[in-house]
């Protein structure tokens, strides 16, 4: 994809110093910090409101391999709301829905789709095909699995500071749609 279409919704936090690649809507009271990449290489991505995107996390849209010669209409992929994708981690999934927390260096690869209320611990590496169902925790250094007892807590006390503190000490991108 050649041309960028990066539209941001107003009361989104978008710094100047991320990577917006492709076409790309970032919802209302979505924060992007600096050095995070965000690149639809094989479709539209859509970010839902008061998602918390922090620094060095890449979320990529691509076609799985073994489906690159194919000739397939990928869909759109849609991050739903309240997603927290923590410091260094990597997200390749082909839909994603709300309340989700990717901790710190996760991967979660082009073939995992992520459902609601997840947590994929830190450093966890999920790349197998399946469909993660609601509240389920993936942990440890093997990568356990379980469902959880609660959803995750809503990060509103961190978005609250963090859209107070990012203007001081960044550049932002300005809103460029109405709601």
């Amino acid at each position: 994809m050649s041309r960028n279409s990066i539209k941001i919704l107003p009361g989104a936090l978008v710094c100047e110093d991320c990577k917006l690649r492709g076409d790309i809507t970032v919802g209302s009271g979505t924060i992007i910090h600096p050095g995070a990449a965000i690149i639809a290489e094989a479709g539209p991505i859509i970010i839902g409101d008061n998602c918390l995107i922090e620094e060095q996390v890449r979320i990529i849209h691509r076609l799985p391999f073994d489906q690159k010669d194919k000739e397939i209409i990928t869909p759109v992929l849609i991050i739903g709301s309240y997603n927290v994708f923590e410091v260094d981690c990597t997200v390749e999934s082909p839909k994603i829905g709300n309340n989700n927390v990717f901790e710190s260096k996760c991967y979660v690869g082009n073939k995992v789709t992520v459902s609601n209320g997840c947590t994929i611990g830190a450093g966890c590496k999920v790349t197998e095909e399946q469909l993660l169902k609601d509240n389920i925790i993936i942990y440890g250094s093997k990568c356990h699995m379980r469902e959880g007892l609660d959803k995750p807590v809503l990060q509103t006390l961190q978005m609250e500071t963090l859209a107070k503190m990012l203007p001081n000490y960044h550049h932002l991108k300005k809103p460029n749609t109405k709601v």
